[in-house]
């Protein structure tokens, strides 16, 4: 194992390139260390440690946006008394991932790159709008979030690129929800994921461990966004059927996540939505 410290993000973008695609950058490394006994590849390869860049920690207020920074950790967050007035569900997330040492030590960015379809961070990040900033030698991208998944563990995100920030628009919410559903209440991996917000731009329904990736639901938008009735959760299990894929795992079957997520939708939308029985 090799690993290399730069002093600055210049330096990493560098190491980044120079190691033509072999080298995995890591923060808060909470995901590397949960497969670390039974993955002996990842003990030979080499990583560049972030954990020493400041300049990357700090999250920061404009008149427009929230950007969390590449190391914003999950306990930035929690403890920042704006993020909980104006994205609540961020907190919310933040505090269902793991124990308080995770918290501390996992970033929003790595919570990203690793890809996980069960993520608790990615999808309220994903409601929100949030954009997701790529670095290299080569220059800046911007990459919606709700773009950046190609498939399974797979993104748009060169090996030669860092996620420096993740931006996310400021606007008034009238709906914001949070749900995960796993077999206790913490520390426990999602069986069904689901954030939900409503602004002007329209509803965002995001849903985890639906599919091979995190995953936004256009057809339950639209169902919304036209008003359509809703006798119950049996409703919406079409809606649900042609924007999600989930599978029957270790965790749950397909059949009961897709009849919870249904549940969950029509318990928390009720009265948003004005859904009578």
């Amino acid at each position: 194992m090799t690993v290399l410290l730069p002093g600055s993000e210049r330096d990493a973008l560098e190491m980044l390139a120079a190691a033509d695609g072999d080298a995995v950058p890591i923060a808060g490394a909470t995901d590397l260390l949960v497969s670390w006994p039974g993955r002996l590849e990842d003990h030979r390869k080499t990583y560049v440690d972030l954990s020493g860049l400041a300049g990357l920690r700090p999250l920061r207020w404009t008149g427009d946006e929230l950007v969390l920074g590449g190391l914003t950790s999950y306990w930035d967050v929690i403890r920042d008394v704006r993020v909980r007035q104006e994205f609540p569900l961020l907190v919310a997330a933040a505090r269902q991932v793991g124990a308080i040492q995770i918290q501390v030590r996992g970033t929003w960015a790595g919570n990203i790159v690793n890809a996980s379809p069960a993520a608790d961070g990615v999808p309220v990040l994903m409601a929100y709008d949030a954009v997701v900033e790529l670095e290299s030698l080569r220059g800046r991208e911007e990459v919606p979030l709700d773009r950046f998944y190609t498939g399974y563990k797979e993104m748009r995100r060169r090996p030669d690129q860092l996620v420096v920030a993740i931006r996310l628009p400021r606007r008034p919410y009238s709906v914001q929800k949070f749900v995960k559903v796993g077999s206790r209440r913490a520390q426990a991996i999602a069986k069904v994921g689901l954030a939900i917000t409503r602004a002007a731009a329209g509803w965002r329904v995001v849903a985890a461990s639906m599919a091979p990736t995190i995953r936004r639901c256009p057809t339950i938008e639209r169902l919304l966004e036209e008003g359509a009735p809703v006798r119950g959760p049996d409703d919406l299990l079409p809606a649900i059927a042609r924007d999600v894929s989930p599978i029957d795992d270790i965790r749950s079957t397909a059949a009961y996540r897709k009849r919870v997520m249904a549940r969950v939708l029509y318990y928390e939308l009720r009265e948003a939505c004005g859904w009578r029985a």
